[in-house]
């Protein structure tokens, strides 16, 4: 008997002072099933579970009272207590089990790929920003928008294309960054970046800058509502009672505002570009979309193309400023040895000189490179992640995971595990990833995930990064506020900084050669 079941015979069937006898003899049976798991769960004495489960609400209030800005911590200390595979129940969200070795994500991102999907949890709650943007799809959805991401990727007109983008927004940040230099005002690097990131993939996405370049610390409605709505929508995966709190206060309606916000400026250029015709010189990702149909020769509509359009969009910006803010941070951190820096600033002279990058240089940047790779090892963009398994399952190591349950792994807990990266895993060592090392770590490096689903822009995302950091170094010596100070995490699905990372920033001397910053300006 369910349940709903019971409740319906205690209420249908009892009378008078039974009744109250029968509600505390149901209580009590419920209490004793759901005492060690969250109502709604599967017990499972078989998995290892970090303490403070209470009745019926598993470890609710465990991770309820904990400051985000310690959750990758407590999910780095709870690995080092349980080992890799433990796992939490919450109640309206389900079991998860954490599994972080390469053996346990093989199987899940790869080898069992069609075993786990998105899931429920994940659209319900990141609905609002993605709609059915390919980072929320499954299925057949998925593998459309697959296929075109895939196309646009590897489409050389469009790689020279986004070069250039970068390159042009990036000129703005050097005039930025020259402006401090010369008035000796500490800026936020991690803001700029947001700035840089959001505006380049407006340009990438339909031709067109956000402007938020031209307003670093102002108001721009779009990039505001981007990141209050992301912010709305990342509580919503770790509160099984957000729906009940957005109805009673004011955040429900906020959310829908700041939906609006973004969906009707996406909407407004899909439908003028639309009305124009389709242009054969334009390279952008809207673009493509509008000379594409669907598997029954129909032009995608507007709704979907909005969603593509802003996945796309929102995806992009957090996850690369916040990797080139971290990368700039663990190059000047007190803890980093000063000729890593050296060394880095010595290769964008050798190999840029005075000369802007393209997509032929950057694969000369070795070393950018690796330094690239080893922050997001240290401070992966998107530092936990889950699939939700839709038929029951085996994993590698014997544990058994039913449909419903979702696995969980964490990037930023593999990315520090002495047992696989070696007894210096908290040092910044970019050499790790130079020769065979790179091509080793795949299955225990997952910040462009794995199998399938692996980020088909990640040569747009490296060439993004050794852009603006070899333009930047090129023309700018940076110097942390506070080199002595970790940024604390802010609250979200990304690793964003909380406070920003203050800078100071002198211009270089270049000797005869003129900057490539000032050749622009002239």
């Amino acid at each position: 008997m369910t349940i709903s079941e019971m409740i319906r015979f205690v209420t249908r069937h009892a009378t008078g002072s039974n009744k109250l006898k029968l509600f505390f003899t149901l209580l009590a049976l419920l209490t004793y099933k759901y005492r060690t798991h969250a109502i709604g769960t599967r017990r499972r004495p078989d998995l290892k579970e970090p303490k403070g489960t209470v009745p019926f609400f598993g470890h609710m209030f465990l991770m309820a009272s904990m400051p985000s800005t310690d959750l990758y911590d407590y999910f780095e200390r709870t690995y080092r207590e349980l080992g890799p595979v433990w796992s939490i129940s919450l109640p309206g969200i389900g079991r998860m089990i954490q599994g972080d070795t390469p053996e346990l994500l093989e199987h899940v991102l790869k080898t069992n790929f069609w075993a786990y999907h998105k899931g429920p949890h994940f659209t319900g709650s990141m609905g609002d920003a993605f709609g059915k943007g390919i980072l929320s799809a499954d299925g057949d959805s998925w593998k459309f928008q697959r296929k075109q991401a895939t196309h646009l990727f590897n489409v050389n007109a469009f790689r020279e294309y986004t070069s250039e983008v970068f390159n042009k927004e990036a000129q703005k940040v050097l005039e930025y960054l020259g402006k401090a230099a010369d008035t000796g005002v500490a800026v936020d690097f991690h803001a700029v970046m947001h700035a840089f990131t959001l505006d380049v993939f407006g340009s990438v996405s339909f031709g067109e800058s956000f402007g938020c370049l031209d307003n670093i610390g102002g108001k721009v409605p779009f990039a505001d509502a981007v990141g209050d709505l992301l912010g709305i929508c990342s509580m919503r995966l770790v509160d099984p009672l957000w729906k009940i709190r957005e109805a009673v206060t004011s955040t429900g309606k906020k959310a829908q505002e700041f939906k609006f916000i973004m969906r009707e400026r996406i909407r407004r250029i899909v439908v003028r570009r639309r009305s124009e015709g389709i242009e054969g010189d334009k390279k952008d990702v809207l673009q493509l979309l509008l000379e594409t149909t669907d598997d029954e020769g129909n032009p995608l509509t507007d709704d979907y193309l909005v969603d593509i359009i802003l996945t796309f969009t929102i995806a992009g910006r957090d996850t690369m400023a916040q990797s080139i803010a971290w990368m700039m941070y663990a190059m000047l951190r007190d803890e980093t040895d000063p000729s890593l820096m050296e060394k880095l600033v010595q290769e964008v002279d050798e190999v840029l000189g005075n000369e802007l990058p393209t997509y032929e240089t950057h694969k000369k940047q070795k070393y950018a490179e690796a330094c690239f790779f080893e922050t997001l090892r240290m401070y992966p963009p998107l530092p936990r992640n889950f699939k939700t398994c839709v038929q029951d399952d085996i994993l590698p190591d014997g544990t058994k995971i039913y449909a419903g349950e979702m696995f969980t792994w964490s990037s930023y807990v593999m990315g520090r595990s002495e047992k696989l990266w070696g007894p210096d895993v908290k040092a910044f060592n970019p050499n790790r990833w130079l020769g065979r090392e790179k091509a080793s770590s795949l299955s225990k490096f997952s910040s462009f995930h794995l199998g399938p689903r692996t980020c088909v822009g990640q040569g747009f995302a490296v060439l993004e990064a050794l852009t603006i950091v070899g333009l930047v170094l090129q023309n700018f010596e940076l110097k942390l506020v506070e080199p002595g100070k970790v940024p604390e995490y802010a609250p979200g699905t990304t690793l964003a900084m909380r406070y920003g990372l203050p800078v100071r920033v002198t211009r270089r001397s270049r000797g005869e050669g003129a900057s490539v910053a000032s050749s622009v300006e002239a």
